[in-house]
């Protein structure tokens, strides 16, 4: 039976390994529980964590309890996707984008 893969819930505490320290580029959303576009590309997040396994790390962090981070990387509005490759940010995306789009602005960091 194959396991599927989850996104990796970030932290505060632990987003300097996750993100930062990661070999492979990774796309972070920002969300929050009560956030109704957060709930929308959920599902397209955790798809995204099955397809790109190996190639993206894919991470959530819920900006309620996690405030540091977000505010750090400037995060106003959620849903946010942050894209880091070799630590640093490369690309943002804001609001229920389609997942074409997210596959898109992933391209140029996978190998």
């Amino acid at each position: 039976m194959k396991v599927l893969v989850q996104p990796v819930h970030v932290t505060d505490d632990n987003f300097e390994r996750e993100v930062l320290q990661s070999p492979t580029p990774v796309l972070i959303d920002f969300w929050a529980a009560w956030c109704g576009p957060c709930r929308q590309i959920a599902p397209i997040i955790d798809e995204l964590a099955e397809e790109l396994d190996g190639k993206v790390k894919i991470a959530k962090m819920d900006v309620d309890s996690n405030p540091r981070i977000p505010m750090e990387y400037g995060v106003r509005s959620i849903p946010a996707l942050l894209i880091f490759h070799r630590g640093q940010l490369a690309d943002t995306l804001v609001g229920a984008v389609p997942k074409r789009m997210i596959l898109e602005r992933l391209q140029p960091f996978m190998s």
